[in-house]
């Protein structure tokens, strides 16, 4: 099949969505596919075995450094994504597009002026993750929501990446849903040594670690609370915060000193998924105290291969893949998230239990052998619908 896949985002960056897109690429290559990728200008190239040829838009002004959810800057990127992608489904006969987030509505429009059909790669819910950044356009969400309700009923199949997006596929009245889960990134082994983090950072008790951007839906500011709950219990315990660009770093290295936790929470700043192993091994706990939004973080997969204890919050962005056989779910409240953690932090048994349990669940159904499959027969049949 010939396919134009729009991922409007940096690629290849090592971050949520575009390692996603990273992972189907290198399966659509391996089936054979001619792929175009249009993406923005930002990110580094990838090579891959079949037709998989990269196409970025030139560089907007003002949109340098693009980071994860929605921004301004994106809106100006999609601008010249939908230039560029009418220029390429006019010039090239394309069996169908796959688009990704936002991109389904250049889909969309190229559906009603080429009549190429789409498949839209639900990674999130754009009104939904629009208000939560912006809650002042709340009142744009009925809106919002119904052109989010055509792009689903007029796409092919909807390709959501957890249970809580395909419920609400279906509810908008979707045709064909397939779900499309992450799958653990961590490496058996790094390409080049890696310094034992315990030792560089100094620490003696149980480490706590978190990994992942800084975004406020995170729930960096519930973290730090709780850590700091935790620490007027027992002194026990570190906590290591990895990713996060050099300014948010900076804003949550004052409210954990403000929080007198200065000196026990390490920012060691991104790190590349070739280190994650390193600093899972590193670790005792996986911490997620996301407070918004209903898509399970990528994370969440590697956590579970990691067969480390996890912590994360009782919320439908964690609990549609965990539950309490294999992590410690708490309220998103400090009291509660401290209690969890201490919870962890005194039971060592719990800990290798827990771990053992995510290991397992991971290997049985988020292994890239079940996300392989699952885009194999995603494709084959989209090809016999299209030629049926």
């Amino acid at each position: 099949m010939k396919i134009l896949l729009i991922a409007p985002h940096p690629f290849y960056q090592e971050r949520g969505t575009p390692i996603a897109i990273d992972l189907l690429l290198k399966v659509l290559a391996e089936r054979g596919d001619h792929v175009d990728v249009l993406t923005y200008h930002e990110g580094k190239n990838v090579m891959y075995n079949g037709e998989v040829k990269i196409h970025r838009i030139c560089k907007p002004p003002f949109a340098n450094g693009i980071k994860p959810g929605f921004s301004f800057k994106k809106v100006i990127c999609d601008r010249y994504m939908l230039s560029k992608a009418l220029s390429m489904a006019g010039s090239t006969r394309y069996d169908i597009v796959h688009a990704v987030e936002e991109s389904v509505f250049i889909a969309m429009l190229l559906r009603r002026r080429y009549g190429i059909r789409y498949v839209y790669d639900m990674d999130s819910s754009m009104p939904m993750q629009i208000a939560d950044k912006f809650p002042f356009m709340f009142f744009l969400m009925p809106l919002m929501s119904w052109f989010e309700r055509c792009a689903v009923r007029k796409a092919l199949v909807v390709v959501p990446m957890c249970d809580s997006l395909a419920k609400q596929a279906e509810r908008y009245g979707a045709g064909k849903v397939t779900v499309l889960r992450d799958i653990s990134m961590q490496k058996k082994k790094a390409s080049s040594p890696v310094k034992n983090l315990r030792e560089e950072l100094g620490i003696k008790g149980v480490c706590f670690l978190y990994l992942g951007n800084l975004e406020k839906y995170q729930g960096i500011d519930l973290l730090l609370r709780s850590f700091a709950i935790l620490l007027k219990q027992s002194k026990e315990a570190d906590l290591v915060i990895a990713g996060g660009y050099p300014d948010d770093i900076s804003k949550y290295k004052v409210l954990a000193a403000r929080l007198g936790v200065g000196d026990k929470v390490h920012f060691v700043g991104p790190k590349p998924l070739d280190e994650m192993g390193a600093l899972f091994e590193s670790a005792d706990v996986l911490v997620s105290p996301r407070t918004k939004g209903r898509n399970t973080p990528m994370k969440i997969y590697s956590y579970l291969g990691s067969g480390k204890a996890i912590l994360a919050t009782r919320l439908p962005t964690h609990t549609q893949v965990l539950d309490d056989t294999v992590s410690v779910l708490a309220s998103p409240e400090p009291e509660a998230f401290a209690k969890g953690m201490n919870r962890l932090l005194q039971d060592s048994g719990l800990r290798r239990e827990l771990g053992e349990n995510a290991r397992k669940l991971a290997e049985k159904k988020y292994s890239f052998d079940v996300y392989r499959q699952t885009v194999l027969n995603l494709y084959n049949w989209i090809q016999n619908s299209l030629t049926g």
